[in-house]
């Protein structure tokens, strides 16, 4: 991080920054812990013509999180443009290890989110990213309708431009439509992460659960649980706090491949080659 950056922090946090950090911040940004002698913060740095819009995106993400008062989210304090690409300066959480007793706690808030329902449409107000690939948040009436064509069928085309999925392996949009409306069941929309794998949670010092790095809209609360199985790092007792809260409905388990085949997809585009056999497994046998 330059000086002349630092210097703009100092001014904005009306503070001096006394020392500054590389430290692990996801893949698609370099991060850094500022540290003056009373507070730390956290600042992220991307390089890429994408960066504001991104970081923009996020911070009105964690933002409307932590609306809903349910759950721990990072407080925001700014996002601007920074070279070629943007910055993201909001609060540091200092993390730990997680115990049983805490992600049970993480799973009853989790639940309590996806309670929060303040529409009636799929979807949300913006579009945004998962990852660095953007995430189109048209509103939908109908879950199968926004799930089809605003999750599988983007990510598919950009699989099939990118070479990686040929046209054979990629069903029609009407047979998607069909699987998924006798597999879907009634669905109220409900506020969701976006992209709930165990990078993206944190447990701070003192026992609190924080959601980052989201990709949120309304949609079914099935999805972020389907997405923290794909990966693991949740453990039983964040399962059964949440499904006491909100029990499993009849089709979950079926409803599960097709729900991570999205973010399949997405790590496809992202990362290659190497996730096209699990893809094209969930096309085989689900359409």
């Amino acid at each position: 991080m330059d000086k002349e950056l630092i210097a703009y922090l100092n001014y904005l946090l009306c503070t001096k920054i006394e020392r500054v950090s590389p430290i692990s911040g996801g893949d698609i940004s370099r991060a850094y812990l500022l540290e003056s002698e009373t507070e730390k913060f956290f600042c992220k740095i991307n390089g890429g013509n994408k960066a504001l819009v991104m970081f923009q995106a996020e911070k009105k993400g964690l933002q409307e999180l932590l609306k809903t008062n349910t759950i721990a989210a990072p407080r925001s304090f700014q996002v601007e443009p920074y070279n070629e690409g943007a910055f993201f300066l909001m609060e540091y959480v200092e993390s730990k290890t997680a115990t049983s007793k805490e992600m049970a706690l993480f799973g009853r808030q989790l639940a309590l989110l996806h309670q929060t329902s303040n529409t009636r449409t799929f979807g949300w107000e913006e579009d945004n990213f998962i990852g660095s690939l953007y995430q189109s948040n048209k509103s939908h009436q109908d879950w199968t309708s926004f799930y089809v064509q605003e999750r599988l069928l983007p990510q598919l085309k950009l699989a099939f431009e990118k070479g990686l999925l040929l046209k054979t392996d990629i069903p029609s949009e009407g047979k998607m439509d069909t699987m998924c409306s006798n597999l879907f069941p009634n669905i109220k929309p409900s506020l969701l992460h976006g992209d709930l794998w165990s990078g993206n949670f944190l447990i701070s010092k003192d026992g609190i659960p924080f959601l980052i790095d989201p990709a949120i809209y309304y949609g079914h609360y099935e999805v972020d649980i389907a997405m923290t199985h794909l990966f693991g790092g949740f453990g039983d007792s964040f399962y059964n706090s949440y499904r006491e809260i909100i029990p499993p409905e009849p089709g979950e388990e079926e409803r599960k491949d097709i729900y991570q085949l999205y973010y399949l997809l997405v790590h496809l585009n992202l990362f290659g080659a190497s996730y096209t056999a699990p893809v094209k497994r969930i096309l085989s046998t689900c359409f």
